[in-house]
């Protein structure tokens, strides 16, 4: 999800294809496959906001097992706090 004139990019990892600390369990058959690309996901998430971070944009991720209302919640409090800065700094540049 983008909310792009706030540059604020948002994602909701699966805990088993971004490697959940909490709910990851390595499958049983053909576990080196799966392992490495748990692992190539995962590293292709922190370049990703990496990417993002250094071009001026906050990256929020959430576990898809997390609670909707709280990632909603933190999600509208981003963004304001964003709209906000946006606001005052259109005021101090006129």
């Amino acid at each position: 999800m983008v909310f792009r004139p706030v540059k604020v990019a948002v994602f909701i990892d699966g805990c088993y294809w971004h490697g959940c600390p909490e709910h990851y369990v390595p499958p049983k058959t053909n576990s080196g496959y799966w392992s490495d690309k748990v692992a190539r996901n995962m590293a292709r998430d922190r370049d990703t906001d990496q990417r993002l971070t250094q071009a001026g944009w906050t990256v929020l991720r959430f576990w898809e097992h997390e609670s909707s209302t709280e990632c909603a919640a933190q999600i509208a409090t981003e963004v304001t706090k964003r709209r906000t800065q946006a606001s005052h700094a259109g005021k101090q540049t006129r």
